[in-house]
């Protein structure tokens, strides 16, 4: 074997291990907000907006603080730095990715999931 097939090979497997390394690292997993609490790592935490708690969104600094509640029925705080997403009243699920810090979840990203217009009228009986 050539020793430029040797070095572009060994340059190639560097680069594999190394791919696959940031693609594990990077890796964002669902989870409620004890196990995120717990773990320390960026999560995502799928839940409901707690409309009866205090909700603030600060239009200058674009900080926007609600609490949710996710599916095991656990209440945490939210602050998220960001352009409050324009159907959060409506949707009836929030998927949320951050870090909890201090008892806060500090978020980088908000999904909304918004109520489907698809889905038909109960049935009459």
């Amino acid at each position: 074997m050539k020793k430029k097939h040797i070095v572009a090979l060994v340059v190639a497997l560097l680069f594999i291990g190394v791919a696959a390394f940031a693609l594990i690292d990077n890796k964002i997993d669902y989870a409620d907000f004890s196990i995120a609490q717990n773990s320390g790592k960026r999560v995502q935490v799928s839940g409901e907006w707690q409309k009866d708690l205090p909700t603030q969104y600060d239009d200058k600094a674009h900080i926007f603080t609600f609490s949710m509640k996710d599916h095991k029925g656990n209440v945490m705080p939210v602050r998220y730095v960001g352009i409050k997403p324009n159907n959060f009243e409506v949707a009836p699920q929030v998927v949320c990715v951050g870090k909890v810090e201090g008892g806060v979840f500090q978020v980088s990203d908000i999904q909304t999931k918004c109520p489907s217009r698809y889905e038909g009228a109960a049935p009459k009986s």
